[in-house]
């Protein structure tokens, strides 16, 4: 009985261990991607800021014509 009870605890210990590095990888996946879409912000945010500086000039280069 004493057997058993410690091979139970023995295989539910290992279930926990392999849920717990699925959630460990999930996470990291998760973190992985949170990095990905801010640095697509950051990149769209740059471009967004060049094109206002472009469109700036031209204006004024059209009002100045």
């Amino acid at each position: 009985e004493i057997a058993r009870n410690v091979q139970q605890a023995s295989a539910g210990t290992g279930e926990v261990s392999g849920a717990i590095v699925q959630v460990s990888q999930a996470a990291s996946e998760g973190g992985s991607a949170a990095t990905q879409v801010l640095s697509s912000a950051q990149d769209l945010s740059r471009s967004a800021d060049t094109l206002r500086r472009e469109v700036t000039a031209f204006v004024a280069r059209v009002r100045a014509a």
